[in-house]
């Protein structure tokens, strides 16, 4: 009796069923259930028992424990702005927008113009492009261990990752560090990350 879980569906539970039983049912973050330790349905989603299962589909819930730090974000943003940087340049260079100059220096005025309104752009649709995918996350954020995801602990909806890596590219514009106002946050979102309902997780918590 102690490992029996039942299925809610509307009036009607079904079961008895053990947790692996559950587990081989394909069961998702809305299935309600009622455990051996309360009589009341819950959402699986919230049950603990259910978290490596979950994970194993690639669903991956914020938590107050699994918050990207603010080191780990920085690193990423440096990996995503270098990587998008030099192949931005190295394309314009081949299409003969930007010429390199003899002599090691900067470019000139007009070509760092043209590289930074072309960046931009490229750079929004680079992070939507990402993070409403199944990675859930720019190449730069791969490699730190962070994902971003939405409260079900899936990957963005298009309208909420465009909301997002506006606020971001705002940010960036007028702060330098996009993600400065995460520091000022229990959950470690800023001010876009909010508006878009988004987290930004480690995915080798424990």
């Amino acid at each position: 009796m102690n490992n029996e879980y039942y299925l809610v569906e509307g009036d009607e539970r079904k079961g008895p069923y053990t947790l692996n039983q559950l587990m081989d049912m394909d069961i998702n973050i809305h299935t309600e259930i009622v455990t051996p330790k309360s009589d009341s349905p819950q959402y699986a989603s919230n049950l603990p028992e259910f978290i490596d299962y979950f994970e194993a589909n690639g669903i991956y819930f914020p938590t107050g424990e699994n918050m990207a730090s603010f080191g780990s974000r920085v690193l990423a943003f440096i990996i995503d702005y270098f990587l998008v940087s030099m192949i931005l340049l190295y394309t314009l260079i081949k299409l003969g927008w930007i010429a390199l100059p003899a002599q090691p220096a900067m470019l000139p005025l007009a070509q760092m113009a043209l590289l930074a309104k072309v960046f931009y752009p490229v750079f929004f649709v680079y992070n939507v492009l990402f993070e409403i995918s199944k990675l859930k996350a720019t190449p730069g954020k791969l490699l730190c261990k962070i994902m971003v995801v939405d409260i079900d602990g899936q990957s963005l909806k298009f309208g909420n990752a465009v909301l997002k890596t506006l606020g971001m590219c705002l940010s960036l514009v007028v702060y330098a560090l996009p993600f400065l106002s995460a520091v000022f946050n229990e959950h470690r979102q800023t001010w876009y990350e909010r508006i878009a309902k988004s987290y930004q997780i480690t995915k080798n918590q424990g």
